[in-house]
């Protein structure tokens, strides 16, 4: 299988010629005189036609026999999500590339059949998606993803090569080594000393695809952040928070993360700094960090749906959540109150329940409460905080479906499951459910058809339920990209936000 369906190999040939950012990580070229593979933005001499093979992922690349190259970095490209409709198999390869990305990579990896019951699909239904859409296996996926991360930290970072193999989830050095001489042609020492630039100290870079507007992400964070959990100064374009994530062990990792918009050899991205604690769920973070960027979002495809009704917009993403449980949290509680309130309820809430850790950020002083803290404050703890009754009851109804494992909230959760589980909370309606499904779970074809805003912006003029339901069929001809068509009406009127 080749590159994406939406361009024939001339197309991604005069894309390479050009070097145009848009289509960094939409596909790859290998290069037969060389057995290298590089991204399209490939600074270096452009490869004769007859020499070029074009894939849609690195794993194909690698499969096929190219090496990736040391100019470019294909670890570095943005993603694929190959998201392009609402069919059965397109979205259970969604979830699948989500729970692969977001699982930690320490520990022993999951076996085909472990990732099909994650699913509820049989191991060769999910083989044959994989085949069918990307030509490689899921664990062929995965292996090429825990690779190049290793070999993205043995150019950006000073760990040593042992630390390296068991972050990257090989389990012994001897493992990791064999495997980078295998795919790489060299030892992991010698592929740090061609890269030319280990031990650089300055962070980890986190591409995102062009065109990016870091500013309006800065801006929608920073009217959403929960104080004491994080903050955002769109002036020097840093993003921070507290984090507590829990390894492959099951052990609970505490720290806080630091990611700067940046921009390095003329891309947009983040530069990503974590405190030590972190470090042995690194991967995990690094993913989450893309997640709540929205770095992997191909403008391109969404424009050519959207681009006609709503022009405006084309760098806008859609924030992800760091957390899907602090994201469910902050929804309900800013049920039907304004932006300015729900961020005050949600510091108390925090300030109360939450687990205060140093550090050494004035203004980052806690952990965000876990489902357990909150399960255990009292009523009348809560109501002190300023939670009415029903605000009360929606939010323990939401930790109890969180705590009994009925509601998943990550990327790679079933979106239709998800919304049904979410409404038949007592408290929780369409707009939250949706809210939340495009912001934790990721679904980009969320569509929170109640939001006022958003009839405002359309300019209906009905009653609610009349608008809502023709904001509904209005959006059939933004699927499924209905999420990024709610972030520009959004961003059109910017004086009310949803919470």
């Amino acid at each position: 299988m080749n590159a994406p369906t939406d361009l024939d190999d001339d197309a991604r040939y005069r894309a390479l010629c050009s070097r145009d950012a848009r289509f960094d990580g939409r596909f790859f070229v290998g290069v037969s005189s060389t057995g290298i593979y590089c991204r399209p933005i490939c600074a270096v001499k452009t490869p004769r036609r007859e020499n070029c093979h074009f894939f849609a992922i690195p794993a194909q690349a690698e499969q096929a026999g190219f090496r990736p190259c040391l100019r470019c970095r294909p670890e570095l490209a943005p993603a694929q999500r190959h998201w392009s409709s609402t069919d059965a198999g397109s979205i259970l390869l969604h979830q699948a590339l989500q729970w692969l990305d977001h699982a930690p990579d320490t520990g022993p990896s999951p076996s085909a059949a472990e990732l099909a019951a994650h699913l509820g699909v049989s191991d060769r239904h999910l083989r044959r998606i994989f085949e069918q859409h990307l030509g490689v296996s899921p664990l062929q996926y995965r292996q090429t993803r825990q690779l190049l991360r290793a070999k993205q930290w043995l150019s950006d970072t000073a760990l040593p090569v042992a630390e390296v193999a068991w972050r990257a989830g090989f389990g012994s050095v001897r493992r990791f080594n064999d495997a980078v001489r295998r795919h790489y042609g060299m030892s992991p020492t010698e592929l740090r000393r061609g890269a030319g630039q280990g031990r650089s100290g300055g962070g980890l870079f986190l591409s995102a695809r062009e065109p990016w507007d870091a500013n309006a992400w800065l801006g929608f964070l920073q009217r959403h952040a929960t104080p004491g959990v994080e903050q955002v100064d769109p002036n020097v374009g840093r993003w921070q928070r507290t984090v507590r994530l829990i390894d492959a062990d099951g052990q609970a990792r505490h720290g806080w993360l630091s990611a700067q918009v940046t921009r390095r050899a003329g891309r947009s991205g983040l530069t990503l700094r974590v405190s030590e604690g972190l470090a042995p769920v690194l991967p995990l973070v690094m993913e989450r960090v893309r997640a709540v960027a929205d770095l992997d979002a191909d403008p391109a495809a969404i424009d050519v749906v959207l681009g006609a009704s709503l022009p405006h917009g084309q760098g806008l993403r859609v924030a992800g959540a760091f957390d899907g449980f602090e994201l469910a949290v902050q929804a309900v509680l800013g049920q039907q109150i304004t932006l300015a309130a729900a961020r005050a309820l949600g510091a108390r809430l925090v300030a109360h329940t939450g687990q205060p850790i140093d550090t050494g950020t004035d203004g980052l002083a806690y952990l965000f409460p876990s489902p357990e803290r909150i399960a255990d404050t009292s009523a009348e703890a809560l109501g002190r905080l300023g939670l009415i009754r029903q605000r009360q009851t929606a939010l323990l109804a939401l930790v109890r479906a969180v705590l009994d494992g009925r509601l998943p909230l990550s990327p790679g959760a079933d979106p239709d499951t998800t919304l049904d589980t979410l409404q038949s909370l007592p408290g929780i309606g369409p707009w939250t459910a949706h809210y939340i499904a495009m912001r934790a779970l990721e679904w980009p074809d969320a569509w929170p058809a109640q939001d006022v805003v958003i009839h405002r912006a359309l300019g209906l003029s009905g009653s609610p339920a009349q608008n809502s339901r023709q904001a509904v069929q209005l959006a059939e001809a933004w699927r499924p990209w209905r999420a990024y068509a709610a972030m520009r009406l959004w961003q059109s009127t910017l004086t009310e936000q949803p919470t």
